[in-house]
């Protein structure tokens, strides 16, 4: 008798914010880009370069900044990057506004 096939769900890439350490799904968190001409900020996430990952939420952007995104993209952060990426911070909530809800639509437990 011929065993049936497994069915799989569709696979969803996994990243982790370098600001609280989360695991959560890749397309819910903001990528950070290091190129040669700085840090970018890369909403289709899929700029060339060594890319870290962010929560869109204030909290986790201030302490990455501290020190955990210059480790993670492996630079020293210069003060255009650190200005660019503030401006960004702040136009973040305090809170979060995305919760993790897996992409196939079901409950998560």
């Amino acid at each position: 008798m011929a065993k049936k096939p497994v069915k799989r769900g569709k696979h969803i890439p996994q990243r982790t914010c370098v600001g609280c350490r989360t695991v959560m799904p890749k397309r819910m968190l903001i990528r950070i880009v290091r190129q040669a001409d700085g840090l970018h900020i890369d909403p289709t996430g899929k700029l060339a370069g060594r890319g870290a990952y962010l929560h869109d939420r204030r909290s986790c952007w201030e302490h990455a900044l501290r020190g955990a995104l210059a480790h993670a993209l492996r630079v020293e952060l210069s003060d255009e990057d650190r200005e660019r990426l503030n401006a960004f911070m702040v136009t973040l909530p305090e809170e979060p506004t995305q919760t993790a809800q897996p992409e196939d639509g079901t409950d998560a437990m």
